[in-house]
C-alpha cells in the first residue's frame, strides 16, 4: 500500500495509534509516566484499568475530524475496551494556516490583521499580546498613554466575556441543553455588537495596535457598556438555574475528565484547566501587565479538577470580568488613544489632506512599515483559555524575522489523553468541551 493510500486510510504511520499488540510496556505507560517523570512502576500505580487487555477485547476508532462536536477540525484516535477509553490520542494539523510564518512576510503595522484570526473567538487578547511584545522591542511600553492602556483592558475583559458566553452555549449542546445554546448565543451577540460600535467589526478586529488602539472610543460608549452589564448579570443566574444546580448536568460533568493539579502543571496547561485543579495562577496577577495590579478582582480556582470545575470557573470569571469592567468605567482617563510618535502612528486622517509631509507618511508607513530594533522579546498575557505568548525576534527590518505564539488551545488540547484515560466514550464530547480548545490557534 502506497503512503498516499495509507493517508487516505487514515492511518498516517507517524500519527495513528498503533494496535496494543505493536506496543512495549514502556510506549504503555509513557503517555502518564513520562509526562509527570515517574518510574515505570510509579505510573503503573496511577491507572485501574486491565494492565494488557487481549486484543480481541479492544477497538480502535476514530473520532472526528469534523466540527460540531471536536470543536474544530480536531482528531482523536480512542481506543476502546467496551464502553471505556484507555488511550487517546489527539491528531491535529488539518487546519494548516500557517500563520506564525505570514506573520514573518507582513511588517509590524499589518502583523495584528494575521495574529487576530489565530484565537478568533478572543481575536482583541491576540491583538494585546502582539502589540505588547512589538512595543517591548520598540522601548515605548512605558510612553503608551493611559487612556490607551485602560481601553486595552476594557476591550480585553469584554472579550474575555463574550468568550466565555460562547463556551456556556457550546457546552451547554455538547451536553444536550440546547436552550443554552441559543441563551449564550444571545448574550454573546450584545458584547459583540458593542465591539461591531467600537472597531467597525463583529471579530478579528484589527483594533489593538503597537503604540495604542486605532480608534478612539465612539460616543456613548458608556451608556452602552453599562446596559450590556445590566442585560447579562440577572442572565448568569438564570445559567445557574438551568445548569449549575441541574442534577443531570452535575451528573454529567462531576467527576468526569479528572486532571490533578500534578499533571496539568507537567503538561504545561494555564488557564481555566490549571485553576480547575486548585492551582491559583492567573498571569493578570501573578505576571500583572497593563494596570490590573490597581484593579480588585478574584482569581476563581476549582477543588477537583474535573469537567464541571471548568464549567463553573468559567461562569464565574464572567461575574469577575464584569467587576473589572466596572472599575475601568470609573477609572477611564480622558487623553489620546495611541502614542503620538512618528516612527510608529500615522498622522491624522485630516491631516493628510492638507500636508504633502503627512501624506508621504501615510504613505511610507503603511507600504513600508516602521522598523523595529534588532533584539528577540517573549511577552505573555492572560487569554480567556490561558497563557498566550508572543515571541518575535528582530532584525531590525519593517518585518519580523522569527514570530512564535505560545497558543493556550495547542498546550491545553495535550491534556485530554489524561482526562480521558479511564472514562466513558460517552464522556469525550464532555471532556472536549470542557477544554474548551480553538482549532484555529492550535494549526496556526
Amino acid at each position: 500500500m502506497s503512503i498516499l493510500e495509507t493517508i487516505q486510510q487514515g492511518n498516517e504511520p507517524e500519527q495513528g495509534l498503533k494496535p496494543r499488540s505493536e506496543l512495549t510496556a514502556r510506549e504503555l505507560l509513557r503517555e502518564v509516566g513520562a509526562v509527570l517523570r515517574l518510574s515505570e512502576a510509579e505510573a503503573a500505580k496511577l491507572g485501574d484499568l486491565p494492565v494488557d487487555p487481549s486484543e480481541d477485547q479492544t477497538m480502535i476508532i476514530n473520532m472526528g475530524p469534523q466540527h460540531p462536536s471536536t470543536h474544530g477540525v480536531l482528531r482523536l484516535m480512542l481506543e476502546l475496551q467496551g464502553e471505556t477509553v484507555l488511550r487517546c490520542k489527539p491528531i491535529i494539523g488539518y487546519l494548516h494556516t500557517g500563520m506564525e510564518k505570514t506573520g514573518e512576510q507582513l511588517t509590524y503595522l499589518q502583523g495584528g490583521t494575521n495574529v487576530t484570526r489565530m484565537d478568533y473567538l478572543s481575536p482583541l487578547n491576540n491583538e494585546l499580546v502582539f502589540s505588547l511584545a512589538v512595543e517591548k522591542l520598540l522601548g515605548i511600553s512605558d510612553d503608551i498613554p493611559e487612556r490607551a492602556v485602560w481601553m486595552r483592558m476594557l476591550l480585553s475583559e469584554l472579550n474575555r466575556m463574550s468568550s466565555h458566553l460562547l463556551f456556556m452555549a457550546t457546552n451547554g449542546m455538547d451536553l444536550g441543553a440546547v436552550s443554552m445554546m441559543i441563551y449564550g448565543w444571545r448574550e454573546r451577540e450584545e458584547v459583540l455588537r458593542f465591539f461591531q460600535k467600537v472597531t467597525g467589526l463583529r471579530m478579528n478586529h484589527n483594533f489593538i495596535r503597537p503604540g495604542g488602539l486605532a480608534a478612539d472610543l465612539p460616543a456613548g460608549w458608556r451608556d452602552d457598556v453599562l446596559g450590556l452589564l445590566e442585560q447579562i448579570e440577572p442572565r448568569l443566574d438564570e445559567y445557574d438555574i438551568l445548569m449549575t444546580g441541574q442534577p443531570i448536568w452535575r451528573e454529567r460533568l462531576q467527576g468526569v475528565g479528572v486532571i490533578t493539579p500534578q499533571e496539568a502543571i507537567a503538561l504545561g496547561a494555564t488557564g481555566p484547566i490549571l485553576r480547575g485543579t486548585g492551582v491559583p495562577w492567573d498571569l493578570r496577577r501573578d505576571q500583572p501587565y497593563l494596570r490590573y495590579p490597581e484593579i480588585d478582582f478574584d482569581v476563581i480556582v476549582g477543588s477537583y479538577g474535573d469537567a464541571f470545575d471548568r464549567y463553573a470557573i468559567r461562569l464565574n470569571e464572567i461575574r469577575e470580568s464584569m467587576k473589572i469592567v466596572r472599575q475601568i468605567l470609573d477609572r477611564m482617563p480622558s487623553g489620546d488613544y495611541r502614542i503620538q510618535n512618528k516612527k510608529v502612528t500615522p498622522p491624522p486622517r485630516a491631516r493628510i489632506d492638507e500636508s504633502m509631509e503627512a501624506l508621504i507618511h501615510h504613505f511610507k508607513i503603511f507600504t513600508e512599515g516602521f522598523k523595529v530594533p534588532e533584539g528577540e522579546v517573549y511577552v505573555a498575557i492572560e487569554s480567556p483559555r490561558g497563557e498566550i505568548g508572543c515571541y518575535i525576534a528582530s532584525d531590525g527590518s519593517p518585518t519580523p524575522y522569527r514570530m512564535h505564539v505560545r497558543a493556550p488551545s495547542f498546550v491545553n488540547i495535550q491534556c485530554l489523553p489524561h482526562m480521558m484515560r479511564g472514562g466513558l466514550v460517552a464522556d469525550a464530547v464532555a471532556v472536549i468541551s470542557s477544554v474548551d480548545p480553538v482549532l484555529g490557534e492550535v494549526d496556526r
